[in-house]
Protein backbone atom coordinates (compact mmCIF):
# COMPACT_ATOMS: atom_id res chain seq x y z
CA UNK A 1 0.00 0.00 0.00
CA UNK A 2 2.92 2.32 -0.58
CA UNK A 3 0.92 4.41 -3.08
CA UNK A 4 -2.28 4.78 -1.03
CA UNK A 5 -1.28 8.13 0.45
CA UNK A 6 -0.52 9.54 -2.98
CA UNK A 7 -2.59 12.13 -4.80
CA UNK A 8 -5.01 11.03 -7.51
CA UNK A 9 -5.44 13.12 -10.66
CA UNK A 10 -8.99 14.00 -11.69
CA UNK A 11 -11.11 10.91 -12.12
CA UNK A 12 -13.60 11.36 -14.92
CA UNK A 13 -16.14 8.59 -15.54
CA UNK A 14 -16.58 7.54 -19.14
CA UNK A 15 -20.24 7.75 -20.10
CA UNK A 16 -21.45 6.92 -23.57
CA UNK A 17 -23.82 4.89 -25.65
CA UNK A 18 -22.86 1.43 -26.74
CA UNK A 19 -23.88 -0.49 -29.80
CA UNK A 20 -22.62 -3.82 -28.46
CA UNK A 21 -24.59 -7.00 -29.17
CA UNK A 22 -27.16 -8.02 -26.56
CA UNK A 23 -25.09 -11.07 -25.49
CA UNK A 24 -22.09 -8.86 -24.65
CA UNK A 25 -24.27 -6.47 -22.64
CA UNK A 26 -25.88 -9.41 -20.79
CA UNK A 27 -22.44 -10.85 -19.95
CA UNK A 28 -21.23 -7.45 -18.72
CA UNK A 29 -24.36 -7.15 -16.57
CA UNK A 30 -23.81 -10.63 -15.13
CA UNK A 31 -20.15 -9.86 -14.40
CA UNK A 32 -21.05 -6.56 -12.71
CA UNK A 33 -23.77 -8.28 -10.63
CA UNK A 34 -21.33 -11.03 -9.57
CA UNK A 35 -18.71 -8.43 -8.58
CA UNK A 36 -21.28 -6.38 -6.68
CA UNK A 37 -22.62 -9.49 -4.91
CA UNK A 38 -19.12 -10.48 -3.82
CA UNK A 39 -18.58 -7.06 -2.25
CA UNK A 40 -22.01 -6.79 -0.63
CA UNK A 41 -22.40 -10.39 0.59
CA UNK A 42 -18.95 -11.38 1.85
CA UNK A 43 -20.31 -14.52 3.58
CA UNK A 44 -20.70 -16.06 0.12
CA UNK A 45 -17.12 -15.17 -0.77
CA UNK A 46 -15.47 -16.07 2.53
CA UNK A 47 -15.43 -12.55 4.01
CA UNK A 48 -17.43 -13.16 7.20
CA UNK A 49 -18.35 -15.86 9.64
CA UNK A 50 -14.95 -15.60 11.31
CA UNK A 51 -13.09 -15.64 8.01
CA UNK A 52 -11.03 -12.73 6.75
CA UNK A 53 -10.95 -11.28 3.27
CA UNK A 54 -8.31 -12.83 1.01
CA UNK A 55 -4.82 -11.39 0.92
CA UNK A 56 -4.21 -9.53 -2.34
CA UNK A 57 -0.88 -8.88 -4.04
CA UNK A 58 -0.38 -5.23 -4.97
CA UNK A 59 2.90 -6.04 -6.70
CA UNK A 60 5.77 -8.50 -6.48
CA UNK A 61 9.09 -8.05 -8.28
CA UNK A 62 12.76 -7.13 -7.84
CA UNK A 63 12.99 -8.02 -4.13
CA UNK A 64 9.82 -6.11 -3.25
CA UNK A 65 6.44 -7.59 -2.40
CA UNK A 66 3.42 -5.58 -1.30
CA UNK A 67 0.36 -7.42 0.04
CA UNK A 68 -2.89 -6.19 1.57
CA UNK A 69 -6.07 -7.46 3.14
CA UNK A 70 -9.25 -5.46 3.67
CA UNK A 71 -9.91 -4.88 7.37
CA UNK A 72 -13.47 -3.73 6.68
CA UNK A 73 -15.66 -6.72 7.66
CA UNK A 74 -18.30 -5.72 5.10
CA UNK A 75 -16.32 -4.89 1.96
CA UNK A 76 -13.21 -5.72 0.00
CA UNK A 77 -11.66 -3.51 -2.70
CA UNK A 78 -9.11 -3.79 -5.48
CA UNK A 79 -5.71 -2.08 -5.66
CA UNK A 80 -2.58 -2.78 -7.68
CA UNK A 81 0.62 -1.09 -8.87
CA UNK A 82 1.78 -1.66 -12.45
CA UNK A 83 5.53 -1.96 -11.82
CA UNK A 84 6.99 -3.00 -8.50
CA UNK A 85 10.33 -1.42 -7.64
CA UNK A 86 12.31 -0.63 -4.49
CA UNK A 87 13.04 2.74 -6.11
CA UNK A 88 9.60 4.39 -6.09
CA UNK A 89 9.35 6.75 -9.06
CA UNK A 90 7.55 10.10 -9.02
CA UNK A 91 4.88 8.80 -11.40
CA UNK A 92 3.54 5.27 -10.96
CA UNK A 93 0.54 3.61 -12.57
CA UNK A 94 -2.08 2.18 -10.23
CA UNK A 95 -5.51 0.56 -10.38
CA UNK A 96 -8.10 1.08 -7.68
CA UNK A 97 -11.74 0.03 -7.54
CA UNK A 98 -14.46 0.15 -4.88
CA UNK A 99 -18.23 0.49 -4.62
CA UNK A 100 -19.15 3.18 -2.11
CA UNK A 101 -21.18 2.24 0.97
CA UNK A 102 -21.24 5.87 2.11
CA UNK A 103 -21.69 9.26 0.47
CA UNK A 104 -18.42 11.16 0.16
CA UNK A 105 -19.03 14.73 1.34
CA UNK A 106 -15.82 14.77 3.35
CA UNK A 107 -13.19 12.05 3.15
CA UNK A 108 -10.12 11.58 5.33
CA UNK A 109 -7.08 9.31 5.14
CA UNK A 110 -5.23 7.93 8.17
CA UNK A 111 -2.05 5.97 7.56
CA UNK A 112 0.10 4.27 10.19
CA UNK A 113 3.45 2.71 9.23
CA UNK A 114 5.12 0.25 11.61
CA UNK A 115 8.35 -1.72 11.53
CA UNK A 116 9.29 -4.42 14.04
CA UNK A 117 6.33 -3.43 16.22
CA UNK A 118 7.40 0.22 16.48
CA UNK A 119 5.57 3.15 14.96
CA UNK A 120 7.58 4.76 12.15
CA UNK A 121 5.05 7.20 10.69
CA UNK A 122 1.50 8.39 11.37
CA UNK A 123 -0.09 10.44 8.63
CA UNK A 124 -3.54 12.07 8.38
CA UNK A 125 -4.79 13.92 5.34
CA UNK A 126 -8.13 15.47 4.36
CA UNK A 127 -8.86 14.16 0.84
CA UNK A 128 -12.31 15.71 0.32
CA UNK A 129 -13.52 18.76 2.21
CA UNK A 130 -16.88 20.47 1.63
CA UNK A 131 -15.26 23.81 0.79
CA UNK A 132 -12.30 22.24 -1.04
CA UNK A 133 -13.11 19.16 -3.14
CA UNK A 134 -9.61 18.21 -4.35
CA UNK A 135 -10.64 15.20 -6.47
CA UNK A 136 -13.44 14.39 -8.91
CA UNK A 137 -14.75 11.54 -6.73
CA UNK A 138 -15.51 14.00 -3.90
CA UNK A 139 -19.27 14.26 -3.66
CA UNK A 140 -19.92 10.76 -5.04
CA UNK A 141 -22.93 8.96 -3.60
CA UNK A 142 -23.47 5.65 -1.85
CA UNK A 143 -23.72 2.82 -4.39
CA UNK A 144 -21.53 4.51 -7.00
CA UNK A 145 -18.37 2.81 -8.18
CA UNK A 146 -14.98 4.46 -8.11
CA UNK A 147 -12.53 2.91 -10.55
CA UNK A 148 -9.24 4.51 -11.48
CA UNK A 149 -6.44 3.18 -13.68
CA UNK A 150 -3.61 5.56 -14.41
CA UNK A 151 -0.70 7.58 -13.08
CA UNK A 152 -0.31 8.86 -9.53
CA UNK A 153 2.17 11.55 -8.52
CA UNK A 154 4.28 10.96 -5.43
CA UNK A 155 7.75 11.74 -4.10
CA UNK A 156 10.62 9.59 -5.34
CA UNK A 157 12.34 7.48 -2.70
CA UNK A 158 14.01 4.13 -2.14
CA UNK A 159 12.21 1.65 0.11
CA UNK A 160 14.68 0.44 2.76
CA UNK A 161 15.25 -3.27 3.28
CA UNK A 162 12.92 -4.78 5.86
CA UNK A 163 9.34 -5.73 6.65
CA UNK A 164 6.74 -3.02 7.20
CA UNK A 165 3.10 -3.06 8.24
CA UNK A 166 0.69 -0.35 7.16
CA UNK A 167 -2.81 0.34 8.43
CA UNK A 168 -4.72 2.51 5.99
CA UNK A 169 -8.16 3.93 6.70
CA UNK A 170 -10.42 6.07 4.50
CA UNK A 171 -13.42 7.44 6.39
CA UNK A 172 -16.14 10.09 6.19
CA UNK A 173 -16.88 13.07 8.41
CA UNK A 174 -19.20 10.76 10.39
CA UNK A 175 -16.26 8.38 10.95
CA UNK A 176 -17.91 5.77 8.67
CA UNK A 177 -15.40 3.50 6.94
CA UNK A 178 -15.06 3.87 3.17
CA UNK A 179 -12.04 1.54 2.89
CA UNK A 180 -9.65 -0.07 5.35
CA UNK A 181 -6.55 -2.17 4.68
CA UNK A 182 -3.79 -3.93 6.53
CA UNK A 183 -0.77 -4.06 4.23
CA UNK A 184 2.63 -5.69 4.43
CA UNK A 185 5.71 -4.53 2.54
CA UNK A 186 8.56 -7.04 2.24
CA UNK A 187 11.76 -5.54 0.84
CA UNK A 188 14.92 -7.63 0.51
Amino acid sequence: MVACALSFPSLQPHLGCSEEPREALTMKGFTAALFLGTLIFPSCSGGSGGRAWPTHTVCSDSGLEVLYQSCDPLQDFGFSIEKCSKQLKSNINIRFGIILREDIKELFLDLALMSQGSSVLNFSYPICEVALPKFSFCGRRKGEQIYYAGPVNNPEFTIPQGEYQILLELYTEKRSTVACANATILCS
